[in-house]
């Protein structure tokens, strides 16, 4: 009995481990094809049927008695022993170890099958299958990778279309279109930005190796027009400003300059340092969620936000006056101006007093000084910035500033004129500049600003050389300077101001930033304005602005020396009657010399100096010019011609 039980352990895992698969019906037709193509196969029919009854009946009665189980083993043993019997003696020479338990799990079902199946469909489906139960058995990790194959694929087919593009870009000439083929385009339908800017592009290809690549019978004058067309239409500018950068900067720089405006500039406050220290300062504003950082290391109060959950100009930090907002390029003009405390300073136009609070603060709320501005207006939001921001050595005024010279000579030891322009270095905050500012605007500003920097020049002291220490008080420094990148604003007006007035240009004592222009087309300004400072958006990514520092030599002006000969011109050109009365005598003069050459003797040499003499006398009354007196000179007695020979040979014989 043990030995029976322990035969059926041994059987029954065979039977577990073998695979129970769905057996696919085939026509009688099919069987019998595989019957013919396996000959060796030669187990009858009869015995393959009991196999499967005996299967059935071992899976049926599982639950059954030990007995009923080893008789059926037993039984099953001498009919395979009797079936080998009948076969024949071929089947005696095959091993033995090959038995019919043993062929159900070596050579499973489904394999038999797809090896006997001829069909093509079939093998494609099992395919499919096989596809789908290989991906549903891939690991996450082994699918992030096939993806990145795949994406790796796609750009490489992406870069070789490119270089092919490329390369036939290279090869073929860009032709400009015809006006009349532009409009009609333009007006049937709207015109994407890409379009346009892949003509700016393709200008900026040809113009950067012209001679290479233009068109044949184009100029370079062609293409700039149709640069300064397509740019005017993509950024929203009138098409005469875009003209007047391309002659400012070279069409890639003018490019850049017109898509750098068009960006925001980063936001800036400054640290009121008469309440608080940039430290403390950025420590509070952190705690309130705000992520900000120095702005660069010419400056020690600015600091820049970069994220804000708070508005900046609401906080309470704000409304106490610890930091005011201002952007970077407005700081240059003070730090140029460099103020000291106990000075009496001049701020021309201070509204709406960011710099002026900034010279404050420098100054330590020492010294005097003078916020004007023309509107008053204005000059509300300066007063309450100063308010809050706790200046007490400033006043506000409204004049005219071009009447500040005449009104206050030589009373401010600094001056600042941050002078109102056209604003072409703002256009970020200000877009409605690209529309309303036309090339006349920007001369009538230009005009405007040469009367203000003759006033405040008039308004300086007189810089006095070795007083340039910071404890001087005399220095005779001011600074120029406007928010825009025009030269007719900039180097224009300084260099105006060069010939009307005895100044200097300096150094500005900034350590970044362009020089300013010597040249401009057919214009050629004074090489000390080389020491200016332009700062522009597109390389400095601050607003575009212009420093110039000046001082003053002396009173002097070109126009009071230029006065009186141009009088004296005008004097000589028109006869009076003491010219016509003055004729006359020198005439009878003349007459006299005559008579006396006639007679002849040494006289005629001594009439003739007492008539040079007299001219010169009369120049000297005439002139105008503030020349010494003539020396007094002994006047001779009138003698008779037979007295007068020998006395006045004797004195020529002794002064002899």
């Amino acid at each position: 009995m043990v030995a029976k039980n322990s035969k059926k352990r041994k059987s029954t895992p065979r039977k577990e481990v073998a695979p129970k698969k769905k057996v696919v019906a085939r026509p009688d037709s099919d069987e019998e094809e595989v019957e013919q193509e396996k000959p060796k196969s030669k187990r009858p029919v009869a015995k393959k049927q009991a196999k499967k009854q005996k299967e059935v009946s071992s899976s049926s009665d599982d639950s059954g008695s030990d007995s009923q189980e080893e008789s059926s083993v037993s039984g099953d043993e001498p009919k395979s022993i009797k079936a080998d019997d009948s076969g024949s003696e071929e089947e005696d020479t095959s091993p033995k170890e090959f038995t019919d338990e043993n062929a159900k799990w070596l050579k499973p079902k489904k394999k038999k099958e797809q090896l006997l199946s001829s069909d093509d469909d079939d093998e494609e489906d099992d395919k499919e299958q096989d596809d789908d139960d290989s991906d549903d058995e891939l690991l996450e990790v082994e699918r992030q990778a096939q993806q990145l194959d795949e994406e790796l694929l796609a750009e490489q087919e992406e870069a070789a279309a490119e270089l092919q593009r490329t390369i036939d870009h290279d090869t073929q000439v860009y032709q400009l279109p015809t006006a009349d083929e532009w409009d009609t385009e333009a007006t049937d339908r709207l015109v994407a930005p890409s379009e346009l800017q892949s003509h700016i592009t393709q200008i900026l290809y040809v113009l950067s190796e012209f001679q290479e690549r233009r068109e044949h019978g184009k100029s370079r004058a062609d293409y700039i027009d149709w640069l300064v067309r397509f740019a005017a239409e993509l950024h929203g500018y009138i098409p005469e400003l875009v003209r007047y950068f391309c002659t400012m900067f070279s069409p890639p720089e003018a490019m850049e300059f017109l898509q750098a405006s068009d960006r925001p500039r980063p936001l800036v406050i400054r640290t009121n340092t008469l309440k608080a220290r940039r430290k403390d300062l950025a420590a509070s504003l952190m705690k309130r969620g705000v992520t900000l950082d120095p702005l660069a290391r010419w400056s020690k109060v600015g600091l820049k936000i970069v994220e804000s959950p708070v508005p900046i100009g609401a906080t309470p930090e704000y409304l106490g006056g610890l930091y005011m907002l201002q952007s970077a390029a407005s700081m240059c003009p003070i730090l140029a101006l460099d103020p000291q405390p106990k000075e009496r300073i001049l701020d021309v136009s201070a509204a709406p007093g960011g710099k002026t609070s900034y010279m404050a603060q420098l100054m330590r709320n020492t010294g005097v000084i003078v916020a004007n501005d023309l509107k008053a207006e204005r000059q509300k939001a300066t007063v309450a910035n100063l308010h809050r921001l706790g200046v007490h050595n400033a006043m506000t005024c409204c004049h005219d500033g071009r009447q500040l010279g005449k009104k206050y000579p030589q009373r401010f030891d600094r001056i600042l004129l941050d002078a109102p322009c056209s604003g072409l270095g703002v256009i970020s905050r200000d877009p409605s500049v690209k529309v309303q500012r036309t090339i006349e605007d920007i001369k009538n500003c230009a005009h405007l600003q040469k009367e203000l920097i003759l006033a405040a020049i008039d308004a300086l002291k007189v810089y006095r050389p070795g007083c340039d220490k910071k404890s001087s008080s005399d220095s005779g420094t001011m600074v120029y300077s406007t928010c825009s990148v025009a030269v007719y604003e900039n180097e224009e007006v300084v260099n105006y101001a060069l010939q009307k007035r005895d100044i200097k240009i300096v150094e500005t004592g900034l350590e970044f930033g362009k020089p300013g222009f010597v040249r401009y087309q057919q214009q050629r300004f004074h090489p000390s304005l080389a020491l200016t400072r332009r700062f522009y958006p597109h390389v400095h990514n601050m607003d575009g602005f212009y420093v110039a520092k000046i001082i003053k030599l002396s009173d002097r002006k070109p126009e009071d020396t230029l006065e009186p000969e141009e009088e004296n011109e005008e004097k000589a050109a028109v006869p009076t009657n003491n010219d016509k009365a003055s004729s006359k005598k020198k005439k009878k003069k003349n007459k006299k010399v005559l008579g006396k050459k006639r007679k002849g003797g040494d006289e005629e040499d001594d009439d003739n100096k007492d008539t040079e003499e007299d001219q010169a006398k009369k120049k000297k009354k005439g002139a105008k010019f503030s020349v010494p007196p003539p020396k007094p000179q002994p006047k001779e007695k009138k003698k008779t011609n037979a007295k007068v020979t020998k006395p006045r040979r004797k004195r020529a014989a002794t002064d002899a």
